[in-house]
C-alpha cells in the first residue's frame, strides 16, 4: 500500500504515449470482482468524456512519474484502512486459490 500514489498524480504507462491522471485507487472490475486494480486512471490532459475513457492498471504497469499528487494527513488514515482491506482481500483470493 505504500507505493499507491495519491489522486491527481500524473504517470507515463509502460507502452504508451499520452499522459494518465489517477482518478481512484483501489478499484474493482465488475467482470472479475476478486481482482483489485491500484488505480482507475484517464487520459491527460482531456480528464473523463464519458464511458469508455477511463481505465484500470496497477503500480506496476507505471513507466514514469510525471507529478504526484496532493497528500495530507487524512490520506494517511484513509490508507491505514484500505491497507487492512486491502490485506483480508488478497488473503481470502489467496486462500480461494
Amino acid at each position: 500500500m505504500n507505493e499507491i500514489l495519491p489522486i491527481g498524480s500524473v504517470v507515463l504507462l509502460k507502452g504508451g504515449e499520452k499522459k494518465t491522471v489517477i482518478m481512484g485507487i483501489m478499484q474493482f472490475n465488475a467482470e472479475n470482482p476478486d481482482k483489485v486494480y491500484h488505480y482507475l486512471g484517464v487520459p491527460y490532459p482531456e480528464g473523463y468524456m464519458g464511458n469508455g475513457s477511463s481505465y484500470l492498471f496497477n503500480h506496476d504497469d507505471i513507466r514514469e512519474i510525471i507529478f504526484r499528487g496532493y497528500e495530507d494527513e487524512e490520506r494517511e488514515q484513509l490508507f491505514k484502512v484500505l491497507d487492512q482491506i486491502y490485506q483480508e482481500v488478497e488473503k481470502t483470493v489467496a486462500e480461494s486459490n
